[in-house]
């Protein structure tokens, strides 16, 4: 979870954000100074300002209400003209974005239980080992006062079918189960495949999940260290990376080529950082666990945690933002979108190319047996 995706949903942690920081976009101050607030000449705009506000209000408040009703593929281009503005090109798309779209409406079945944060822990376990996964405390089918008791003084408590459900809880004297409780249910009851209509998460059942606290050297929540991972290329993936640094203080969000120089782009929601951050010192680990868990796929982004030297595994993204995160500049949605497109062709013809080739050995094999 991170607040960029937080931004696109009503619940969890981007309940307590402002309208305009839901959108990615910074609210502009419009009150007049006391010199001219107290001008009779001012009245009629003050009260046209207000009359403006309202209309917006109102029109907000139809949207939401509207939204619901609509289709996917129109709620997904109107959502797109609002947040990325212009309207996507779903037939042929060229931008990453209107990429992302097409990934929302047409899913690899395959991301289900990949997307599914409890059952995408095997998948790790599987491909990295045990030891890349944050400590679970408990998965219950039911959270009773009896789990709650249970649970250790700070841990993080989770929904597995959706961004934005995270609640970390440091003292456990500071909550109550009745407080976390009707937190679960919240988010429990919502059918997050509405919300941003990325279909591969209606076959998720929602369930509630505990996971040990990681904090770094100075107590905070490590960064969140986004690694997009681009393949189908013979050299190997193409790696973009974000780090997201005080993901629930001052948080700013830092976008790395290759190479680890800082790209002047901005991606969402977040502000670069006044200076670029150092590559982390095990990023040889990060990078070799991102690429073996990406391997499988032309394109996911890998979210992973840098603790000391321990790298732990945050979970996979197919569709990253739901397709209505802002690159600033725009142009960078187009760089990436071309990036996807290599990927997705170049991914198809070394898979084609492995089915060829097992099929010849499986022609070897049969005539060397006759």
């Amino acid at each position: 979870m991170n607040k960029a995706e937080a931004a696109r949903h009503p619940s969890g942690a981007a309940a307590g954000l402002s309208a305009g920081a839901r959108s990615g976009r910074c609210k502009t101050d419009n009150t007049s100074s006391p010199a001219h607030s107290s001008s009779n000449s001012h009245e009629p705009h003050g009260a046209s300002a207000q009359l403006g506000a309202t209309w917006r209000e109102a029109l907000k408040a139809l949207w939401h209400g509207a939204k619901r009703l609509l289709p996917d593929r129109m709620f997904m281009r109107i959502q797109h003209r609002r947040l990325i503005g212009r309207w996507p090109k779903l037939k042929h798309p060229v931008a990453y974005n209107e990429a992302i779209l097409l990934r929302c409406l047409h899913p690899d079945m395959r991301w289900v239980g990949l997307t599914d944060k409890i059952a995408v822990r095997e998948y790790v376990r599987q491909k990295v080992g045990e030891a890349h996964l944050i400590p679970l405390i408990a998965a219950p089918e039911r959270f009773t006062r009896e789990v709650f008791d249970a649970l250790p003084n700070a841990f993080v408590m989770k929904a597995n079918h959706g961004c934005a459900f995270v609640k970390v809880v440091r003292e456990k004297s500071q909550t109550s189960f009745e407080a976390l409780n009707a937190l679960a249910e919240k988010w429990l009851s919502i059918d997050f495949s509405r919300s941003s209509r990325e279909r591969h998460y209606r076959f998720i059942k929602p369930r509630l999940y505990f996971e040990h606290l990681l904090l770094d050297e100075t107590g905070k929540i490590p960064s969140d260290v986004k690694i997009h991972v681009f393949g189908g290329r013979v050299e190997g993936p193409h790696i973009h990376t974000m780090v997201i640094s005080d993901r629930f203080g001052d948080v700013h969000g830092d976008l790395y080529d290759e190479h680890w120089n800082r790209m002047n782009v901005a991606f969402g929601p977040y502000t670069p950082s006044d200076v670029s951050g150092p590559r982390p010192r095990n990023w040889p680990e990060i990078e070799r666990v991102a690429k073996r868990l990406a391997e499988d796929f032309a394109y996911v982004r890998v979210d992973l945690y840098s603790v000391g030297d321990k790298v732990y595994f945050g979970e996979l993204t197919f569709t990253p933002g739901a397709g209505v995160l802002r690159f600033t500049p725009d142009s960078h949605d187009y760089e990436w979108g071309r990036m996807l497109e290599e990927s997705t062709e170049g991914f198809e013809r070394m898979r084609r190319g492995a089915v060829r080739e097992q099929g010849a050995r499986a022609w070897d094999d049969r005539g060397i047996a006759h």
